[in-house]
């Protein structure tokens, strides 16, 4: 490849594997924030490291299993083969919306991704849903007997997590590039960068409880995402990332506005002594 193209992809690449980690940098701050307090540094780090270890092992594999035939892609079994009726599977023929409905091969043919991800979306939601009910009813047990889990334990949810958020970066690595080498550069380069903010995005969130909240509300979204993959509903991820943005955009407006009201009020309360 040209140096000028290959420099291209490797920064294309780079900015979409930075982008497409984020969702992960979130849910292991999440999870590591439930360790003792001397031991989540090390988590999110071990849990990054790790998830670099999973990306370029996945890359390694798909890099030559990822095609129209690939094993990875190539259906293991056909949903009409379980007793499922195949009018639950039908769908309007796009080469002539008008016409009849045919069955659906990519919703009836059932490939180890949609297992991964149907499994991994289920995981996801799961997760996410339990963080929201501890955030809702367990913060007044938590004063009283604080709760902490094990490191081994949250170690082995985080490698199972890489596992499902790498499969979109490693997929988008495999179509933006051709050669395997500006695919692992990029893949190192992007994790250097999320080991580097982990730190702040993680007590950013512990800061800011209602941004926790709206980063799990993320998590059950792309949870959701990723079992309607599985299923053949496709999602543009622009669609959610956009969702992502504007909402944080507008956590933000209402962070200002709590802050200048709390000020004000502070201000009044001198006043008043003063006076």
């Amino acid at each position: 490849m040209d140096p000028v193209q290959a420099t291209i992809a490797l920064l294309t690449l780079t900015s979409m594997e930075i982008v497409l980690g984020i969702d992960n940098v979130v849910f292991i701050a999440i999870l590591c924030s439930r360790l003792p307090e001397d031991q989540q540094k090390l988590g999110r780090r071990l849990g990054l490291v790790a998830a670099l270890v999973t990306r370029i092992m996945l890359l390694g594999l798909l890099y030559w299993m990822v095609n129209d035939d690939g094993v990875f892609a190539s259906g293991l079994f056909s949903l009409t083969d379980l007793g499922i009726p195949e009018n639950w599977l039908m769908v309007v023929d796009p080469k002539s919306p008008d016409g009849p409905e045919i069955l659906s091969a990519t919703v009836n043919e059932i490939s180890l991704k949609d297992l991964i991800l149907f499994a991994g979306g289920l995981f996801l939601i799961g997760k996410s849903v339990h963080e929201v009910h501890d955030a809702i009813d367990g913060e007044s047990v938590e004063q009283d007997t604080p709760k902490t889990v094990s490191f081994a334990s949250v170690m082995v949810q985080v490698a199972l997590l890489d596992i499902v958020f790498s499969l979109d970066s490693v997929i988008t690595a495999v179509g933006m590039a051709k050669e395997i080498e500006v695919m692992v550069a990029a893949i190192i380069i992007a994790v250097g960068v999320m080991l580097f903010c982990a730190d702040a995005i993680s007590g950013f969130i512990e800061a800011h409880p209602s941004v926790k909240m709206l980063a799990l509300s993320f998590l059950i979204l792309i949870g959701v995402m990723l079992t309607a993959e599985a299923m053949g509903m496709h999602i543009k991820k622009g669609y959610i990332y956009f969702a992502m943005a504007f909402a944080l955009f507008v956590e933000v407006l209402n962070m200002r506005t709590r802050q200048r009201r709390s000020a004000r009020q502070q201000s009044a309360a001198a006043d008043a002594e003063v006076a």
